[in-house]
């Protein structure tokens, strides 16, 4: 490359005085290199946004919001959810509905009045919905119609003082009432409620599946998600200098445009998208679902930028049929992450988009998205990278005895920083198997090379990844073993080139039972989110092959799906 090496470009960026700046904080006790620069909170992001004015900001059908729109709106609910709601600092405010722009003024109001934001997973059934809003126990809930739907049958066992549907179908009852209706009553506010928030304070709950089969609540801070916000500008900045191409002064960027394809409720969509955007004054534009021809159309109708979200969605516009018929000239960046990706995406990408610049990265949601970031030519060259660090990290490669392994040999990741979690909700014991002394045991196998890039190998934890959903496999093999016919159940990854992996399954019926694939698919369809049930299940009579410590041989399953 003709610009500067990893380690110049580096310190120029993290320089005394420059954007980049690192500082030592004390973070519950523990000494953490921190960004000097980042937002204090992301109250401190929406207020900045109102300076972004007339731009555009959410772009979703037919429907336009500018920032200085977003910023009135997202004002009076704060003082809704303040005054009529009694929504205090601390309390848990979930949100449960596709990306639709009522998804963002209430995440930016429940956070602007210092309340934890529990976005929920819209793929999930009804049942996985109670669960995760009576662990982090929510009293007000802002979702979709489907989803309010969806719940119906489990309000009476919830604790929901309020529930506000949007889009959905009138008249509504109490507990739910129309949040069209309610808006539309508030009165106008040019300034939020007064409200002191600092970085350390519980901004987020996040819900990631746990190995126990019950999804575990991430605790995110709000310095854990500006930390991000940050971190992607860094990782922006340290591409241009490794290409020889000046960083642009702080605030005179241009405009970008991103194609949403992910959801908000991921903190990819959040974290990586939604609140970078905002701060930087940049347009998001929203889907109603992925489907890549629809996604093409927009990219020209609205000259998006970026788009990407996981390799899957990447692969589907590569390939789709109608590629050439629309004008994508105007994309500068095709990113994903969240998911395994074969190393000749890029290749393809820079067949189809040849002044493009490519990227992954490496995250989990107990990290607040970014941890390291591969973009550009570094990606060309090192296709099979998740790329470099991001500096306010520290990481730790290690083996099973906690010891550090040697430089190049693998082992599990442990990763330290500013943007690491506090812990998980309501769950001292996962917790404690997590955390430790600031360290985050990520339970994923990998290696770094000689300049530092880090490489994703496998993961130690029971989990795969379908089209950058988690799905842990204990979770399916639970749903199968509650059919009476099965005895027992292994669920596994089966390599799929668009998704990544999909949901495989190889099971041992009881003698003299009596029960088909079908049966089970739809067995577990009732129990478990779509995307979590098998697209294959193996039959046997034989059981599952087990080693001495009668642990399955998930090794030996892969063979039943080649």
């Amino acid at each position: 490359m003709a610009g500067l090496p990893i380690a110049k470009a580096v310190a120029a960026l993290t320089a005394p005085g420059a954007p980049f700046e690192m500082e030592e904080k004390i973070i519950r006790g523990i000494g953490t290199r921190v960004w000097k620069n980042a937002p204090s909170s992301l109250r401190a992001v929406l207020d900045v946004s109102a300076a972004h004015g007339d731009l555009p900001f959410l772009v979703y059908e037919g429907e336009r919001l500018t920032f200085a729109e977003h910023y009135r709106r997202v004002a009076a609910l704060a003082h809704l959810f303040a005054n009529r709601f009694g929504v205090l600092k601390g309390d848990r405010v979930a949100i449960a509905m596709r990306n639709f722009p009522e998804w963002s003024v209430a995440f930016w109001a429940a956070a602007a009045v210092g309340a934890i934001v529990v976005p929920l997973n819209a793929w999930m059934t009804g049942g996985e919905l109670e669960y995760c809003l009576a662990d982090c126990g929510a009293e007000l809930l802002i979702v979709d119609e489907e989803r309010a739907r969806r719940l119906l049958p489990h309000l009476p066992k919830l604790n929901l003082h309020s529930i506000l549907v949007t889009r959905g179908a009138e008249p509504l009852s109490p507990p739910l009432l129309s949040f069209e209706r309610v808006m539309a009553a508030a009165p106008g506010h040019a300034t939020l409620p007064p409200v002191a928030i600092v970085p350390e304070d519980d901004a987020t709950i996040f819900y990631t599946s746990g190995t126990t089969g019950k999804p575990k609540g991430a605790l995110g801070t709000h310095r854990n998600i500006c930390t991000n916000i940050t971190s992607l500008g860094f990782a922006g900045a340290r591409t241009l200098l490794r290409r020889g191409e000046p960083v642009p002064a702080p605030g005179t960027a241009p405009k970008r445009a991103t194609l949403l394809s992910v959801p908000f409720f991921h903190a990819t969509g959040c974290h990586s998208v939604l609140c970078p955007a905002l701060n930087a004054g940049n347009k998001i534009v929203l889907m109603y679902r992925w489907e890549p021809e629809r996604a093409m159309q927009l990219i020209e109708r609205e000259r998006v930028t970026s788009f990407g979200g996981v390799p899957s969605m990447a692969w589907q516009v590569l390939e789709h049929p109608g590629f050439g018929q629309y004008d994508l000239s105007s994309v500068e960046s095709v990113a994903y992450g969240g998911a395994p990706s074969a190393p000749e995406l890029v290749r393809r990408i820079k067949e189809k988009f040849p002044a493009v610049m490519p990227g992954n990265g490496y995250g989990l949601t107990e990290t607040s998205s970014v941890t390291s970031q591969n973009t550009a030519e570094d990606y060309e060259h090192k296709p099979e990278s998740a790329g470099l660090v991001i500096p306010v990290c520290d990481t730790r490669v290690v083996d099973s005895e906690e010891r550090d392994v040697a430089p190049g040999e693998i082992g599990e990741l442990w990763v330290k920083g500013p943007n690491v979690v506090k812990g998980y909700w309501n769950n001292a014991e996962a917790s404690t198997a997590s955390f430790a002394e600031g360290w985050l045991h990520t339970g994923d196998l990998v290696r770094f090379d000689g300049d530092g890039f880090l490489y994703i190998l496998d993961r130690a934890k029971d989990m795969l990844i379908r089209g950058g959903e988690n799905v842990y496999c204990v979770e399916v093999e639970d749903a199968l073993y509650s059919h009476p016919a099965i005895m027992d159940a292994a669920v596994i990854g089966i390599p799929h080139r668009v998704l990544g992996e999909e949901v495989g399954a190889v099971v041992q019926v009881k003698p003299g039972a009596a029960v088909d694939e079908p049966t089970l698919c739809r067995h577990v369809a009732a129990r478990l989110a779509a995307f979590k049930v098998p697209v294959r299940i193996v039959l046997r009579d034989e059981p599952l092959p087990r080693n001495a410590n009668g642990k399955i041989l998930k090794r030996e399953l892969r063979g039943f799906f080649l």
